[in-house]
């Protein structure tokens, strides 16, 4: 990582890490509206998530021990912000079409290239490489202000569920992104996915 690229990184996190660090930890209460809310039963799996889990089917097994959030520390919130600069800085955005001639297709980076939700896979596995639980590392589908798709990785901890995208540079908080969050995996399975129930009024069109 470059000098230049750590002024940007500690620039565009000030603000973000100052909410994130104004609130002592306690006892979580998850009706917060830092905390994404989810329907009752399962919801339908995205079919690339579906595709990758019939190669990969090691991933997408019932999490073992469900951590309802980490804790979050300055050790770890250092880890997520270089875990989410490194795989932002060094995998290049092409879409599927380009990349294997087909509309949707969930994989690692291939060759330093990817899609969103090969973003959020890498950022997935590194986290989890590093011990962080599974059942905190959520993909998740979210839909743009122009009506697109995009995916993105949702980290579940006691501050709040933090979104990394490879569209910003900063870890947000998810109420403070420009997106409508339609559905994420499962906590308690990593091949189930839940609905979200995003009833905010108002989608920040612009950051």
């Amino acid at each position: 990582m470059t000098f230049n690229y750590k002024r940007l990184i500690a620039a565009t996190l000030a603000a973000a890490t100052l909410a994130i660090w104004a609130v002592p930890s306690a006892a979580i209460d998850f009706t917060n509206a830092a905390f994404v809310q989810v329907a009752s039963g399962n919801a339908s799996i995205p079919v690339g998530h579906l595709d990758f889990c019939r190669s990969r089917p090691d991933e997408c097994q019932p999490n073992d021990k469900v951590a309802p959030a980490v804790e979050l520390n300055e050790a770890n919130w250092q880890q997520l912000v270089s875990v989410n600069a490194h795989v932002n800085q060094t995998v290049v955005p092409v879409t599927d079409e380009e990349l294997y001639k087909v509309e949707e297709f969930w994989t690692y980076p291939t060759g330093g290239y990817g899609d969103c939700e090969d973003f959020a896979l890498a950022k997935r596995r590194a986290l989890i490489e590093a011990g962080w639980p599974a059942s905190t590392l959520l993909i998740a589908v979210v839909r743009q202000s122009d009506g697109s798709g995009h995916a993105v990785l949702m980290v579940r901890t006691d501050r709040g569920d933090l979104v990394l995208d490879n569209q910003d540079s900063a870890i947000r908080v998810w109420n403070e992104t420009p997106y409508q969050f339609i559905k994420r995996q499962s906590q308690a399975h990593s091949g189930q996915w839940v609905d979200m129930l995003d009833d905010r009024m108002t989608i920040v069109a612009n950051r």
